[in-house]
């Protein structure tokens, strides 16, 4: 089931050309761009759910395409080579849908745009790395490698601390999303990658449930303290506001859902104030 008859990786070939004809025209016309970008508004709002899928064909620039294109063709082709076009593409599809649904949840609030096939090329470098555990993870531009196995752990901890502290432009929620997607669809088709892995395994989905857990418990990416339980915002001092200060996106994010789990009464003074604040806006 790792060896096909299939010797020239067609499929990834044709999903690289696919996506980089769309990626350039997209850089000269912006209605292509702005029409197939992630948007938690147009989807939800504007019902435009090919937009969990489309934004993997868009990317910001040269570098930032060639880099994605070239993961996608060194893990595309092993996929596609050793398990068959069909489960290839199905994998790289699925990544794409899970890092844009993680990306839906924890935006759902934001005026906020993702781009980028990075979500479906983690996806299929976490299906190698299971499908083959004890290999190695060469460095796409140095000739260093690290065990699969510590690669994956170090990627899923990298990508949760990206996720919560926003410092940056790269779309971590995707990239996360996308792998542990890619690893469910992959175990699946070949359930026998969790006894071949068994400690493995375990450690990544329990980090997985614990990051998942901690996303749907602190849509503020609140201090890890608040993960063990205290309800009183008092108690937390990254909670405390300036009066007038303008309350940050996160902030409105954690009121809005507040009300939607509790009701509008459950809202504390200072939450009201943020609400009120960000009404005025």
């Amino acid at each position: 089931m790792w060896s096909t008859s299939i010797r020239t990786p067609f499929a990834t070939l044709a999903l690289i050309a696919v996506t980089i004809f769309i990626s350039v025209r997209a850089f000269k016309d912006k209605r292509i761009h702005d029409r197939l970008i992630f948007n938690p508004q147009a989807i939800l709002g504007g019902k435009q759910f090919d937009r969990i899928l489309t934004p993997a064909f868009l990317h910001a620039d040269w570098m930032h395409l060639m880099f994605n294109m070239v993961t996608v063709l060194i893990f595309g082709e092993k996929l596609e080579l050793g398990l068959g076009i069909g489960r290839f593409l199905l994998i790289y599809f699925a990544s794409i849908v899970g890092g844009c649904v993680l990306s839906l949840y924890l935006h759902r609030h934001h005026d906020y745009y993702a781009l980028g096939a990075s979500g479906g090329a983690c996806g299929l470098i976490f299906a190698v790395i299971f499908l083959n555990p004890g290999g190695s993870m060469g460095n796409l531009f140095f000739d260093i490698g690290i065990p699969a196995w510590l690669y994956a752990i170090l990627f899923l901890l990298a990508e949760f601390h990206g996720v919560r502290t926003q410092r940056d432009n790269i779309g971590h929620d995707a990239h996360l999303g996308g792998a542990i997607i890619g690893l469910l669809t992959v175990t699946a088709m070949y359930p026998y990658i969790v006894r071949q892995s068994p400690y493995l395994y375990a450690g990544v989905m329990t980090l997985t449930v614990a990051m998942f857990v901690y996303f749907w418990k602190n849509p503020m990416f609140l201090p890890l303290s608040s993960f063990f339980g205290s309800d009183d915002a008092s108690d937390s001092e990254p909670q405390k506001r300036v009066a007038g200060q303008r309350p940050t996106d996160a902030e409105v994010d954690a009121v809005l859902d507040k009300i939607a789990r509790e009701g509008l009464q459950s809202l504390s003074p200072e939450e009201q104030e943020i609400l009120k604040a960000a009404s005025s806006e």
